[in-house]
């Protein structure tokens, strides 16, 4: 139709204008992912993306296997049930790149799992695993790598803003190593994260060769920070109007400090008046004994016409009784 009719025929109208966001367009839970996924890479850690699904043995293991949340058509029969955990498939992404020759993996993914068939169900894990295969030493020392994961932990949940957490071991999940785990919780109930090593029978089901250290961080636990108050500036507004100046000169006790006489000038009409500059200090003949000259100058702002002489003489002579009233400085003739 726009062809027949033909594009010149259709009407031109502007959009409009949609007002900026003080605040960013980034969700806290958005900026939460981002700042995450540039922590754990900064500390050495490669971003995998994996299935939203795995096979239903593991999903048994790891606390799924719901059978609302196994699909009724696959891609795979192996990957029929929703992840409860994402875990098992960054093990064997890891698995994947030990067979190619690169044992020494530390991987991480940010993504959904799934509890339940419920929208409320699904919650959005970042997860971490290592499975550390560092060369052979001639001293024979070796770094305990479970102390490296926990501070990669510490230091992504600093980067996220978390509060203080409190420490628990023995009660991780069972597919976690009951002496080289724990969990971190705010308060008696709410889990914010598990992390340590897995269990060897869950690193045999998931054929892999341990040790497997890991994390898994319940985003939607960690309580948001509390907004610093801050001032921010209003938008910039620039008037098509010239501006102008008027200098002043007053005659005021000489103990009386500049900023004193500044300040009412400016509360004259903050409207208008966008600047009020000192740039003479007079003392000597003509000038009071006792008493100091204090030129000011003024710098003036027109907003929506030009100001006629009569506006600009009235503006003047609220400066001068502004001025007077705070201080009590006099017009100098």
């Amino acid at each position: 139709m726009a062809r027949i009719a033909g594009y010149d025929a259709l009407p031109a109208e502007p959009l409009p204008e949609a007002p900026a966001s003080s605040g960013g367009v980034l969700t806290v839970r958005q900026g939460r992912m981002r700042t995450a996924r540039r922590a754990l890479a900064a500390r050495g850690y490669q971003e995998a993306l994996t299935w939203s699904f795995m096979r239903p043995d593991w999903a048994e293991a790891f606390g799924g296997g719901q059978a609302e949340l196994r699909l009724e058509n696959p891609i795979a029969a192996d990957l029929s049930a929703m992840r409860p955990s994402v875990l098992p498939n960054l093990a064997e992404a890891a698995i994947r790149n030990a067979r190619k020759g690169f044992p020494d993996a530390a991987l991480f993914e940010i993504g959904p799992v799934f509890l339940g068939d419920r929208p409320e169900d699904q919650e959005t894990r970042i997860a971490a695993l290592a499975a550390p295969h560092p060369p052979r030493r001639w001293d024979g020392l070796s770094p305990d790598p479970l102390f490296a994961l926990k501070a990669d932990l510490m230091a992504l949940l600093e980067e996220l803003g978390a509060p203080v957490l409190q420490v628990v071991q023995g009660q991780n999940a069972p597919w976690w190593h009951p002496g080289r785990s724990a969990r971190l919780q705010l308060g008696p109930k709410t889990v914010v994260a598990e992390f340590g090593e897995l269990h060897p029978q869950a690193v045999r089901m998931l054929d892999a060769q341990g040790p497997l250290l890991a994390f898994e961080l319940r985003l939607e636990a960690l309580p948001e920070p509390k907004r610093k108050a801050m001032k921010t500036k209003p938008p910039l507004e620039l008037s098509p109007f010239m501006p102008l100046s008027r200098d002043f000169a007053f005659v005021v006790p000489a103990e009386t400090p500049a900023a004193d006489l500044v300040r009412p000038i400016l509360g004259a009409d903050k409207q208008l008046i966008t600047e009020a500059r000192v740039f003479d200090l007079y003392e000597g003949a003509g000038v009071p004994a006792g008493c100091k000259s204090v030129a000011v100058e003024v710098l003036i702002q027109p907003r929506d016409k030009t100001l006629a002489e009569a506006e600009i003489e009235a503006l003047s002579a609220r400066i001068v009784g502004a001025a007077e009233k705070a201080v009590g400085a006099k017009l100098r003739s």
